[in-house]
């Protein structure tokens, strides 16, 4: 009977420790990823669109994490996407192009915060919420007073 309880006792430790190891495996995989804010500053309106997902998909169709109507956008028009600890932008073969700061892209590219993204006729600012003191969100603020000085 003593040595069904030790047993059991052992039995219920280790469980324990494995369950608690595999909670701390699971929250160090989990990617550290900032949060992502476009602001369209084109025209006469400002509109925020935030995202907290690894991918985001800019485009007409009903589907797009960023669903933009202007009929210079295409149906799927770029994506966004966080990996190797930054966000990359990628022409998804647009009619009408994707730019990163005036410059056509090709293929995928980095993107910084405060940098403007076209896609058609439509302007984005790209921002990057990280811990306040980082370099992102240091040149978010800059972004930020840049708007307002212009």
């Amino acid at each position: 009977m003593m040595a069904a309880a030790l047993y059991a006792f052992v039995g219920w430790a280790f469980w324990l420790i494995w369950k608690d190891l595999r909670q701390q495996a699971r929250q160090m995989d989990a990617p550290d990823l900032p949060a992502l804010s476009l602001l369209r500053t084109d025209g006469s309106r400002e509109e925020a669109f935030h995202f907290t997902r690894t991918e985001v998909i800019i485009g007409r169709e009903r589907g797009c994490d960023c669903r933009l109507e202007d009929k210079t956008i295409s149906a799927r028009h770029a994506r966004l996407a966080f990996h190797h600890g930054q966000w990359w932008v990628e022409d998804l073969g647009s009619k009408n192009g994707t730019y990163l700061n005036q410059e056509r892209i090709s293929q995928a590219v980095v993107v910084t915060a405060g940098d403007e993204l076209r896609c058609g006729q439509v302007v984005l600012r790209v921002l990057i919420e990280r811990e306040a003191g980082s370099p992102a969100a240091e040149a978010n603020a800059a972004a930020g007073e840049e708007r307002r000085g212009s």
